[in-house]
């Protein structure tokens, strides 16, 4: 035994849990989900378009400012236009005084302003749902994210699991070139066959353990690449053995539907959206309706005479920021920017052309599901056709191989021959192995292109 298979075999103790209990597919899918932190950030997305969703609720509501001001300066002016770039300004003064001077006092404003869109013409509502719909699509992106990791766990477990069957059918392979070794070495000290037989059943051995070896070089990455998917450790998984010591109890159906497939519902709810944004982009063209309400209280240390006797003002800070004047205005306000009635005619085109394109993308993606469930028909039958006749392989190298023994064992056939044999029986199992696999792979492949697990996760419970 070399030392590349003794580091192997260690390597699989330290993994191994002592007390290892068998991983289920379902309790796997299960995990998976949980576990994978692609799938957290997509909740995380859900709960963040969720928020926006509330915000975009919550526009429905006034604006209600409150603010206070309290400053020191002077009040000098002068007559003269004035503009307040990019908005509009207010400002109360004195009246131009005849020279500049520096007299400066405590002045202060108070002021709660209300501001309410009580007609929008429909974009306040659009707002909310194209929320909505983005809510809709991050929502049915992680649903169909959980459905392809989950057909992607199955894959690898499956996987994991013939890796495994390969690695013990190897180990059988062993033990045969062993028992052949042991019995021609034996014979061999007796003088019976010649000592190059020895040293040929001895080579058979190697390459036995060395095929061993290679069998579990890929558990141990299959391994790796299902507990990367699970969220796991590394470490060697003990699988459920109704995929190798049974069949589906599936029987073949009509195709299915893929109208309900997770990824054409996600296509669906991302042409919705783009739908939503056409609605609201075409509000963005109507009009404006708003009331608006302003309460203000205004203080300073400038007296109502100042401008006929410049010494009336003081300086106290308790003289400034006191509540000399109160104002209120309440009224309504309709704007509407007759350019923007043009002017997003392009961004309404833009946007259609964008839910045509997701459209295609549907129809492309609902044809392409389609012709895979139709696939997956044809492969099941022939993963069970193969499965069959291998089966029929397995038996009859199995029934050569013990007949050879015992020629072999009574001399009356060489070693070659029942080394053949040998060899025609580890490719049987082998072959044996994998179509049983691949029937039970052809069910993941028809839940897959149908979009519903519960194909597979049936076909196992029953």
């Amino acid at each position: 035994m070399n030392a590349k298979f003794i580091a192997l075999v260690l390597v699989g103790l330290l993994v191994l849990p002592s007390n290892a209990q068998v991983l289920h597919l379902p309790d796997a899918l299960h995990y998976a989900v949980e576990n994978y932190d692609q799938l957290k950030m997509k909740q995380q997305l859900i709960h963040a378009s969720t928020q926006q969703t509330e915000f975009q609720k919550s526009q429905f509501l006034p604006d209600v400012t409150f603010g206070a001001q309290q400053s020191f300066g002077t009040i000098n002016a002068q007559n003269g236009p004035l503009y307040a770039y990019g908005g509009l300004g207010s400002a109360s003064t004195s009246m131009p005084l005849i020279d500049q001077n520096w007299n400066a006092a405590f002045g202060s404003l108070y002021f709660a302003n209300v501001n309410w869109s009580i007609f929008t013409f429909g974009r306040l509502k659009e707002q909310v749902n194209v929320a909505s719909a983005y809510e809709s699509v991050t929502n049915s992106d992680l649903e169909q994210a959980i459905f392809q990791h989950q057909i992607k766990v199955g894959a690898a477990y499956l996987n994991l699991l013939a890796s495994q069957r390969m690695t013990y059918v190897q180990e059988r392979n062993v033990e045969r070139a062993k028992t052949i070794y042991e019995l021609t070495a034996t014979r061999a000290r007796s003088g019976l066959i010649p000592e190059v037989d020895a040293s040929l059943a001895k080579a058979e051995v190697a390459h036995s353990q060395s095929m061993q070896i290679k069998a579990f070089d890929h558990e141990l990455d299959y391994s790796k690449g299902l507990a990367v998917l699970l969220g796991d450790r590394f470490q060697a998984y003990v699988l459920d053995s109704v995929f190798t010591s049974t069949l589906p109890m599936h029987e073949l159906s009509t195709i299915g539907e893929v109208n309900y497939h997770p990824l054409l519902t996600w296509q669906d709810r991302k042409i919705k959206h783009s739908a939503s944004n056409e609605k609201l982009i075409k509000t963005s063209r109507l009009p404006n309706v708003s009331a608006f309400g302003v309460i203000q209280g205004r203080g300073s240390g400038f007296d109502w005479n100042y401008v006929q006797d410049n010494s009336a003002y003081s300086t106290s800070y308790l003289d400034g920021v006191g509540i000399d004047r109160g104002n209120y205005l309440i009224g309504l306000s309709i704007t509407w920017n007759i350019s923007q009635f043009f002017r997003v005619e392009h961004r309404i085109k833009e946007q259609a052309y964008m839910t045509q394109a997701l459209e295609h993308t549907y129809a492309l993606t609902k044809k392409e599901l389609s012709a895979q469930a139709v696939l997956s028909e044809a492969k099941y039958d022939n993963a069970l056709v193969d499965f069959k006749q291998t089966t029929i392989q397995l038996d009859a190298a199995d029934l050569a191989f013990k007949q050879h023994s015992a020629l072999y064992t009574n001399g009356l056939t060489t070693l070659v021959d029942y080394t053949q044999t040998l060899y025609a029986l580890n490719r049987a199992e082998v072959a044996h192995e994998v179509a049983q696999n691949n029937v039970w792979q052809a069910l993941l492949f028809k839940a897959a292109a149908q979009g519903d697990l519960h194909i597979l996760l049936n076909a196992i419970n029953n």
